[in-house]
């Protein structure tokens, strides 16, 4: 093990060596753009430099995850599912929203909780044990979790046995598995990754830095076009609703976003984001509502 301090490379020189630091400094530099794009686009900030600065009136503060299906930055472009679909909803409505960029979305849940955002959009199904703690709205689009891999022997879930695989800490996939290891009776090694986004897991698989991930379906289709070495054939949920996350406490800010989603689930426009972003799944219907009680 070397010891001498001159000999050891400093923090930026293990971050971007190689293959995976390739990825993540070209991950770290469009984030920074997606950054510089949203604070054009939103209300603009006090200071030249990031910092919180709350929307005030009316203003809606969204926490926005970096992802294809939140949002996504194309060439000089902002896009994403739920990032056009709240624009258009601001639009047609006539309120402001005011986003966010998060690395991490459970760092922006316990915001959320605390009344520095309002609505928190990421790739996150409704699940029972969430819905304790927060107030969903209505359904968004349709979705499951599935298995990303490089390795052509894993065909079924049981074959997941003892093998470690990767997943976003905090996030439902997580919950996911542990359920499943129950369910075949053998153990599947979890490991959270605090680091990466699900879009990052993703092309580390791709690398081969990990050996397997599990991600939203709708997130590996758009990047297995890249990537068709990524098998993402492998279920591990069933189709689940895919929801914004609401403070609890405020109900009528939920109540108005749910009437509103509503209303723009039948227009063309909705149909039209479904069309783009999920038209070759298999669920591409409009989701019906639900109790989010």
């Amino acid at each position: 093990m070397a010891s001498e301090k001159n000999s050891k490379p400093n923090f930026f020189q293990q971050l971007f060596k190689g293959p995976r630091g390739g990825l993540i400094l070209s991950l770290t530099l469009i984030a920074v753009g997606i950054l510089v794009s949203v604070r054009e686009c939103s209300s603009p900030l006090a200071h030249n430099g990031y910092e919180f600065v709350r929307g005030r009136g009316d203003t809606i503060n969204v926490a926005i995850d970096y992802s294809p299906m939140s949002i996504y930055r194309y060439g000089d472009t902002l896009g994403g599912f739920n990032y056009e679909m709240m624009k258009e909803m601001a639009s047609m409505y006539g309120y402001k929203v005011k986003f966010y960029p998060v690395a991490s979305v459970q760092e922006a849940l316990t915001d959320l909780e605390k009344g520095k955002y309002d609505v928190v959009i990421s790739d996150i199904p409704v699940t029972a044990s969430q819905r304790d703690n927060f107030r969903f709205t209505e359904p968004v689009y349709l979705d499951k979790q599935v298995l990303i891999s490089r390795d052509t022997t894993l065909r079924s879930q049981l074959d997941l046995a003892g093998k470690p695989v990767w997943v976003v800490a905090g996030s439902p996939a997580a919950e996911r598995l542990e359920n499943l290891s129950r369910e075949i009776g053998d153990e599947i090694p979890l490991r959270q990754d605090s680091l990466h986004s699900a879009e990052q897991l993703f092309m580390l698989t791709a690398l081969g830095e990990v050996p397997r991930a599990v991600v939203n379906e709708g997130l590996a289709r758009r990047l297995a076009k890249e990537y068709p070495d990524v098998d993402i054939s492998t279920p591990v949920s069933f189709t689940q609703f895919q929801s914004w996350v609401v403070n609890k406490n405020r109900k009528a800010l939920a109540d108005t976003l749910d009437a509103q989603m509503r209303r723009f689930k039948t227009t063309e426009q909705y149909s039209e984001l479904v069309k783009r972003y999920l038209g070759d799944a298999d669920e591409v219907s409009v989701p019906d509502s639900v109790s989010v009680e």
